[in-house]
């Protein structure tokens, strides 16, 4: 055998052997990494285990993404003079949103790209900045039939999907939703020249409006005005009076459990208290015939707001008739007079 030959056999049989010898204390630490994550789950209940995830999926519905097969890249095809652009709110989360224009300036916009209608914002007309509820993202069709109605009334819409919502990125929890509302918020603040901007948040949405505008009030740039359609106190109180968990109320331990699981992910949304700290103009909508979110919230609300308010005039409630349910307000053609109407006057 040559030199050579014999200095790599004695170099591959360094390496077996040391290898053979550290192979008990690969196989211990293997070990105590594999009892950690057993101890880590058997610490727990399985109720423990099961519970938060199962409400925070409840909560956010964010996996069901429909309408399917909608490329969000490209609005147009569901709603004209609209265009998409994407807003960094910090690293990993980028945010879909959909600018719609103003109707009226439909021939205006035509051949125009994303810096123009930034440049439009500024023209004067109110813009609102759209907060959705749970499941679906920004072209599902109840919400473009609310975005066409405001477009035709003049306003300026920011439909925007949070992460994990649509084809923005990250995942949902309250503080992230807070975190983007707030920074989609001054980010049109910072191009509306003097032109007002309204956080309207429907269901969910209430919850991260209001948690918006409670930082922005502390920040000392109170919102514009807030908008709230089919509110709810709080987060807590809309989960054990929702349809789907209200058959399991009298389980033994279940509200317990519900509590729990949110309190253990940080989920309150509340608006009952967030109300309380501000003092933006706040109008609050709501259907006669809501199941989803009963209008007796909206009323615990209002009344909430109105007694913590030192001007009075700022707060306002309206109940639509039977019709409407959860989602179709925007089918009443009193829908646009009354936002308008509320508008006008606290921004003349």
């Amino acid at each position: 055998m040559e030199p050579d030959e014999r200095d790599s056999v004695a170099a591959w049989w360094h390496m077996v052997v040391r290898n053979v010898r550290s192979f008990p204390y690969s196989c211990s630490t293997l070990g105590r990494k594999i009892a950690t994550v057993c101890d880590s789950f058997t610490s727990k209940s399985l109720k423990e285990h099961i519970c938060p995830p199962l409400m925070h999926m409840l909560i956010f519905v964010n996996f069901f993404k429909a309408p399917f097969l909608v490329d969000l890249k490209k609005p147009e095809l569901k709603i004209p003079h609209t265009v998409n652009f994407y807003i960094k709110v910090e690293p990993g989360v980028i945010l879909g949103i959909w600018h719609t224009l103003p109707s009226y300036r439909g021939e205006d916009a035509k051949g125009k790209g994303r810096s123009w209608y930034e440049a439009a914002l500024c023209d004067g007309n109110p813009i609102i900045v759209y907060l959705h509820g749970s499941a679906q993202h920004r072209a599902a069709s109840h919400r473009l039939e609310l975005v066409k109605v405001l477009s035709n009334g003049g306003f300026h819409v920011l439909s925007v999907d949070y992460r994990g919502f649509g084809d923005s990125t990250g995942t949902p929890t309250e503080d992230g939703l807070t975190a983007d509302a707030v920074c989609v918020y001054e980010w049109t603040k910072a191009r509306s020249g003097t032109t007002p901007v309204c956080l309207w948040g429907h269901s969910l949405g209430t919850g991260v409006a209001t948690n918006a505008a409670k930082v922005l009030e502390e920040k000392g740039f109170p919102a514009d005005a807030i908008i709230m359609e089919a509110p709810f106190t709080n987060i807590w109180v809309a989960s054990i009076n929702y349809p789907l968990l209200k058959i399991y109320r009298n389980l033994p331990g279940f509200l317990r459990s519900i509590m729990d699981a949110l309190r253990k992910d940080k989920l309150v949304f509340p608006n009952d208290e967030n109300v309380k700290f501000l003092s933006s103009p706040l109008l609050i909508i709501h259907g006669e015939d809501d199941k989803t979110v009963p209008l007796e919230f909206g009323k615990k609300l209002y009344e909430i707001a109105y007694n913590a308010y030192r001007n009075k005039e700022r707060v306002k409630m309206v109940i639509f008739p039977p019709g409407f349910r959860h989602n179709s307000l925007c089918k009443s053609s009193a829908l646009l007079h009354t936002v308008r109407d509320f508008l006008s006057q606290q921004w003349a």
